[in-house]
């Protein structure tokens, strides 16, 4: 489940006479020093969840806006831009893509079950920012989009999946009434709860060893703000104004909250060293509209800024390596609203 990235600024391209096809070179910038050698590698409509392949050679994002899908479908494209591909069930809405260990099968949430249409979202209260929790349940493919296999079977939300390197895939269901973050095996089966809060856990993420899960969560304070959260939470909806990132053991103990910032803060990744976690959050604009890149300790808790441009920036993920940055910006866009694939070479 991703935010809805609200049309922002747009910056001018910065061509590159001997680009290979597939991508396009931009300018860095020079307050961001972590960031050199950007590409694009998607342009128009809106992309977004791009993760890396278990190789490092390809990506797996969703999409739309660029054809004929009126609604997200997971995609997947080479690192240098090139063989972009369909990947999810051709109806429906989906989202939240991951590979399979070995790349020989991509995960996704898909409302296809209940019709080719779009689904129709809940009714938002007026003036209320919120994401909608539609009826999703998580497949698995071969990266051709054949062989399509149901891992879930619950009524609600079950989305937000990413894997293991033993081929565990942890989620976020409402299954038990509440938001919350399970584990499955690669078939569905050995479902085992990690959370049980009130309030949202979800977005999680294993760390490259499989031994940490990173996530977003938002636990209400008061009992003003649990009735409230309830209330939107029984009509299918959630508001992502005041996320912070957690950090726990992968069999969901130890847990850690690592931001108190007061905003939205989502879309945590551990650097494969284990010792920062970077992440997007909208806490240094006072109207809470830009979203950039952060990097938190997972020790002394200090927090550093990664990307300033005055667009959105967000769903960052190092290469297995550490030596490239995969992420998602309104950075270079054809049009207000647009959303692309980068890559960028880590500078630490």
């Amino acid at each position: 489940m991703r935010p809805i990235i609200l049309p922002l600024l747009v910056l001018a391209a910065a061509g590159c006479a001997t680009r290979p096809p597939g991508w396009t070179a931009i300018e860095s910038r020079a307050d961001e020093p972590h960031l050199r050698n950007i590409r694009q590698l998607t342009f128009g409509g809106e992309n977004a969840e791009a993760y890396w392949s278990w190789s490092g050679d390809e990506l797996v994002f969703q999409m739309r806006g660029r054809n004929e899908f009126l609604c997200d479908q997971i995609m997947t494209i080479a690192r240098d831009g090139n063989d972009e591909r369909h990947v999810s069930v051709q109806r429906g809405r989906t989202t939240c893509g991951y590979w399979m260990p070995g790349d020989g099968r991509i995960i996704f949430a898909s409302s296809h079950l209940l019709g080719p249409e779009c689904p129709v979202e809940p009714e938002k209260p007026p003036h209320v920012y919120a994401w909608p929790l539609l009826d999703y349940d998580i497949f698995s493919a071969k990266p051709d989009g054949s062989d399509v296999v149901r891992l879930t079977d619950t009524p609600g939300y079950d989305a937000e999946a990413t894997v293991a390197p033993d081929g565990t895939i942890v989620f976020t269901s409402v299954r038990d009434g509440d938001l919350d973050i399970y584990t499955m095996q690669a078939d569905g089966s050995g479902v085992k709860r990690l959370t049980d809060a009130p309030g949202y856990d979800g977005g999680p993420f294993f760390s490259w060893d499989g031994k940490k899960i990173v996530y977003r969560c938002y636990h209400p304070e008061t009992p003003e703000e649990l009735a409230k959260y309830k209330e939107l939470l029984a009509k299918g909806l959630v508001t992502p104004s005041r996320m912070d990132i957690w950090i726990m053991d992968a069999d969901g103990s130890n847990k850690r909250k690592l931001t108190n910032l007061g905003k939205a803060s989502f879309g945590p990744y551990l650097a494969p060293d284990g010792r920062r976690v970077i992440f997007a959050s909208n806490w240094e604009d006072p109207k809470g509209r830009e979203f950039d890149l952060y990097r938190v300790d997972v020790e002394t808790l200090a927090i550093d800024r990664i990307t300033r441009s005055p667009q959105f920036d967000g769903f960052p993920m190092f290469s297995k390596d550490g030596k490239t940055l995969v992420f998602c910006s309104n950075r270079n866009a054809a049009k207000q609203g647009d959303t692309n694939v980068f890559l960028a070479d880590w500078v630490e």
